[in-house]
Formats: structure tokens, sequence, C-alpha cells
């Protein structure tokens, strides 16, 4: 087994200092195991490292072990899945570095998962050994668009269209897994883990997690709420649905799952780098990267139609993923969620965040968590 540090409730009180001497005390409220922080280095796969890090966590609850899941195995089958709805989409559809949690459970359904040691580290193949998708997607893009615009498929005179399919279907995916591979490295089809032979799929069976016992929720106006709709954003492409409930609602499923021991994939937006129009609302969010504190101006209100304006006007979108794992108060009482973020360890406090109630409660796009964590009455509109 490969050995990853656990991080449990012994430590009561935080105290975060950035290298400009600026320090915060947090007292923490409920603190649920997680595996070790990661980095995704240079690649845009914050949603894969996120919520494999709910998937580590989950099973930590459940059965208490320790697993180091791999996060190239679910990118490198989830990128292929990309390019093939891509093409499917005769290339109306985004091909980006992006993604969500449903990405991972849906790879993980269909082909499994591995142990971080089975398979080549991310870039190994062309002399990187952490991912770094610079090159990668320089070289992926305009090949899927190449195969996607349909520029491609005109058949030859002396050809059948039976045999000019299955040669081309062939080849196209050939050549984009071939990439794929050389950049983010090859799944293996069989691996031995502590002394069990396994393929992907029995492996992820071995784990004991029910992979449909899991669902997202989220928050607007502009879909009626207590349905299901897909949130539309570009780093979405998969079209799974998120259950739509008031904010209000939302953020207290949240904090009932945190202190009843359920960690939380969190999806949302941490840039702030949205600029004021005229005659618009604008919230100057403070997301600290040295200290990991993010936070909103005091006095701000955080209400269902702000949401909503800052999200139709892009001052607010989808743009990272992470796994909330427990609640803290600063010395003032206010209330922050414990946060573990996959950019290593140099960021915040030795990678973990803390983000102010009300930032989570303006700027969360969805969360993702388990079934059991949340009433079944929550999911309904109250009787009037």
């Amino acid at each position: 087994m490969t050995k990853t540090r656990i991080i449990t409730a012994a430590t009561t009180l935080i105290i975060l200092c950035s290298v400009s001497g600026f320090a915060q005390d947090f007292v923490t409220v409920k603190e649920n195991p997680i595996t070790s922080v990661k980095d995704q280095n240079r690649s845009g796969t914050c949603w894969d490292f996120a919520t494999l890090g709910l998937v580590e966590s989950e099973i930590l609850r459940t059965s208490g072990k320790t697993y180091d899941l791999c996060e190239m195995f679910v990118a490198n089958k989830d990128y292929m899945d990309c390019a093939e709805h891509h093409v499917r989409m005769h290339g109306f559809s985004q091909i980006c570095e992006g993604g969500s949690a449903d990405d991972v459970f849906e790879v993980i359904k269909k082909y499994g998962i591995c142990p971080e040691n089975a398979m080549p580290a991310p870039g190994s193949l062309v002399g990187d050994s952490l991912a770094n998708f610079d090159k990668f997607m320089t070289e992926l893009k305009p090949k899927v668009k190449y195969y996607g615009t349909g520029t491609n498929h005109t058949m030859p005179a002396d050809t059948s269209w039976l045999a000019y399919f299955v040669r081309t279907e062939k080849g196209w995916r050939d050549t984009i897994q071939g990439i794929i591979d050389r950049f983010v490295g090859k799944c293996p089809e069989t691996f031995e883990y502590e002394g069990v032979k396994y393929t992907p799929k029995t492996f992820a069976a071995s784990l004991g997690i029910d992979w449909n016992n899991y669902i997202s929720l989220t928050s607007f106006t502009h879909h009626p709420f207590y349905e299901n709709f897909v949130i539309e954003s570009p780093h979405k492409w998969r079209p799974r649905p998120s259950f739509n409930l008031p904010i209000n609602r939302l953020m207290n499923i949240l904090e009932a799952a945190i202190m009843k021991g359920y960690c939380v994939a969190w999806g949302g937006d941490v840039s702030g780098n949205f600029k004021k129009q005229d005659g618009e609302i604008y919230i100057e969010a403070d997301f600290n990267q040295e200290t990991g504190i993010a936070k909103l101006p005091s006095k701000t209100i955080v209400t269902q139609e702000l949401r909503q304006h800052q999200w139709d006007f892009w001052q607010f979108t989808y743009d990272h993923v992470m796994l909330i794992y427990g609640i803290a108060k600063d010395e003032k009482g206010n209330k922050y969620y414990m946060v573990k973020n996959s950019w290593g360890t140099k960021y915040g406090y030795d990678g973990i965040w803390y983000m102010s109630e009300d930032y989570i409660k303006l700027y969360t796009t969805y969360i993702f968590l388990c079934k059991d964590a949340v009433k079944k009455k929550d999911l309904k509109a109250d009787k009037k």
C-alpha cells in the first residue's frame, strides 16, 4: 500500500502565517480525516485531484484504510472520452483540461481506477515527473479539432463506406490515445496491489464504494428549484445534471454533512480577477494565495439574487475544485470551511485553505457528496 499522510482532528488551533508576517488564528470545530495534499502542478486537473481526494476520504470514513489513487488514470480516460464526444458533436463541444466531479465518477464506473504507483508518472515519457500540460494541450487540441471538423471524413471513390469507417475510426482513436499516453501516462490493464492481481475494474470494486450513491447539488434561479439541470459551464462538457436548491438550504446541507463526518467536493470560483463594470454590482473578494484564506469584504450580505447576478455577469464562474473537510472559527467567531487544495504544500497552510462561510455561499457552483449525508426531506420543497 502506498503510504499517505492522514490528517485527523488532533489539532484544534491553527495559526496561518504568510511571508509578510500576517497571522490569523482558527479554532477547529470539526475536522474529518483526509489523505495527503497532492500537487496538480501545471495541469488543469483540480477536478480530478479533489474528487479522488473525496473518494480517498470516503474510504477512510467507511473502512479506515488509506489509499493513494491515480489521478492520471482518470485524466487519461476522461480526455479520450472528451475527444470522442467532440468528434460525435462534429466539433461543437469544448476541448480543455477542465472537468467536474461527475467526470471522475463516470470514469471509475466505466473503466475502473488504479493506485498511484501502478501507472507511469505523468509526462515521464517526455521528461517531466509532474503533470505539465502546456505541450500536451498544444498538441492534443488541434488534432482533436481536426478530427471533429469532418474535413478528413470525405470517402475516397474507390473505398466502401464500411472499410473507410473502420480504418478512420481506428486511426483517429489510436492517434489521440497515443498523444494522451505520451503526456499523461499509459493506463495499466492489470497490476498487483498488496499481493493481489487486479484489473482497474476489479480494483475499483474492491474499494467498497457505491459509485451511484453520490449527488451534485447547485443553486441558481435561471432553472426551477428542486429539479435537475446541467450547469452551463465550458468545463462541464459531460452533460451530467445537478439538483437545484435554494442557497440557504444548500449551505445547511454542506454544514450538516461536514458535522456528520462526510467530506464534500466543492466546485466554484477562486479567480477573483473580474473588473468592475459601470452600473454593476461588484464584490471584491479576498483570496490570498499566501495564507490560504478566502473571504468577502465585511458587511457583505450574500443573497440568492446576488449569486445569480454575479453568475449572469461572469463575475462568478466555475474555475476550481477542492475538497471541504472541516469547519473552523476565527478569533471573532466567524465560520470558515477547511479545504484541501491540490497546489502542493507551498500555498496556504501546507496546502490547506480556509474559506469563509459567506465566500462559499457566494462562489459555490456545486457541491458533490455522498447521498447518505443528505436528508431526503431537504431535497423537497417545504409544504406551504
